[in-house]
């Protein structure tokens, strides 16, 4: 059960993270300067993509890495 939460908050933190950078640099300098992340979309999928790489990389080794604590618990109780 603590590997699916370690895996679920580094989900969480690492996804999350990704999407408040971009959109903070997004909105960043006056109205018609270029943005550091030009494809912004990308740049989301990708950070998402990694975080779930990651999570499933903690959790993996110690609980299979459903990364949902829901079916963690669902199958401890069967």
């Amino acid at each position: 059960m603590i590997g699916e939460f370690f895996g679920t908050m580094v989900l969480i933190l690492f996804g999350d993270g990704v999407v408040a950078t971009v959109f903070l640099f997004s909105n960043i300098g006056s109205g018609n300067a270029s943005t550091p992340f030009a494809t912004e979309w990308i740049v989301i999928i990708l950070g998402w993509g990694l975080a779930v790489m990651l999570g499933i990389y903690v959790a993996g080794s110690i609980s299979g890495a459903h990364i949902n604590p829901a079916v963690t618990l669902a199958l401890a109780a069967t």
